[in-house]
């Protein structure tokens, strides 16, 4: 089918060699899938059932909300809601079999619950002191790690906190790391591990995910729609941020910050017809112009993310992380087809 406005395609071969990549050398450790946010971008309900057949044994997620919608797709894994809820959510939990984590306050009954301990993330969660547990419905006991993927010092004083704790409780599930640590830490493994960047072919580090063996799952593709020749002088885009100082030919991509190719990205590569070209001027809410050396056809393909081109480029050039990448696409179908291959 042609690419009538933006693509997106998500690739279950690659997301599965990313499970099966992370899943190397857990030996009894579960690896749970972090599928919250739309599964970052990429399809909750698609990234869930292929982690879950490649043997995820639970799924975690950030609201009671999302929590839902996963249990009416998957009536039997565990699924865990990372954030903090309100109590009047704490009937739909019940209802959902929803694990909740808890820090403080009264704790809610007939819930299993995973009791967080603040070793140095500064958010919530008890102190390493104060971790006490005596209610009968906690199951687990958890923690999570600030700067896995730039700071090893803190990181293992974090993973050492942890485990001084879970040592006292080894009835229950104990859990720490996140891709980074999966990725750099054996220690923090404990029971069970919650990679979610790397499922999806991410970075947790920055850098070419093929270093730690991943392949990214997802690629977002659109077209050429319009070409044009500047004459020196004239500009494109609004605000006149880029005026040619020679004839330059241009084309127009029916993509902008609305999709989630972001104002910031002026200046950054796509691929036209698969060679890289530098994005001019301003981008628009619904369209951007990318320069060309020469002429090319309307319907010309263009990748934003993909086919070599790497979400962790355009995260660099924002200074953000991959994350804000993927999770800032619009996945409106009014805006976007998204598609899912393998």
């Amino acid at each position: 089918m042609a690419i009538s406005r933006s693509e997106i395609t998500i690739d279950r071969h690659a997301l599965r060699s990313n499970v099966r990549r992370l899943k190397e050398g857990l030996g009894r450790t579960q690896l749970w899938a972090v599928v919250k946010a739309n599964g970052y971008g990429h399809g909750a309900e698609t990234v869930a059932a292929t982690a879950l057949a490649e043997g995820a044994s639970a799924l975690c997620v950030a609201t009671i909300g999302e929590g839902m919608r996963l249990r009416q797709a998957f009536p039997d894994p565990r699924i865990l809601v990372l954030s903090p809820c309100s109590p009047s959510e704490y009937p739909l939990a019940r209802e959902g079999r929803l694990d909740l984590v808890a820090a403080d306050g009264p704790l809610p009954e007939g819930i299993p619950l995973h009791l967080k301990i603040d070793t140095g993330m500064g958010r919530w969660g008890v102190g390493v002191g104060e971790a006490i547990v005596s209610h009968r419905d906690v199951v687990g006991l958890m923690s999570h790690l600030a700067s896995a993927d730039i700071d090893p010092e803190f990181t293992e004083l974090q993973i050492a906190r942890f485990a001084t704790v879970a040592s006292e409780y080894p009835e229950l599930i104990c859990h720490i790391a996140n891709s980074a640590a999966l990725l750099r830490f054996p220690s923090a493994r404990f029971d069970a591990v919650r990679p979610g960047i790397a499922l999806y072919g991410l970075s947790p580090f920055g850098t070419d995910p093929m270093e730690d063996g991943l392949r990214p799952v997802l690629s977002w593709r659109s077209r050429v729609v319009q070409v044009k020749q500047l004459a020196p002088g004239e500009s494109t885009g609004y605000q006149r941020r880029y005026i040619a100082a020679d004839p330059t030919w241009i084309g127009i991509v029916p993509v902008g910050y609305a999709d989630g190719f972001c104002r910031g990205l002026s200046g950054s590569e796509v691929l036209v017809g698969g060679m890289r070209r530098r994005v001019l001027g301003t981008i628009s809410m619904d369209s951007f112009a990318v320069g060309l050396d020469r002429p090319v056809s309307v319907g010309t393909v263009v990748t934003l993310i993909g086919d070599g081109l790497l979400a962790e480029e355009h995260a660099r050039l924002l200074n953000t992380i991959t994350h804000e990448i993927v999770c800032g696409l619009n996945p409106s179908p009014t805006r976007t087809r998204r598609a899912v291959l393998g």
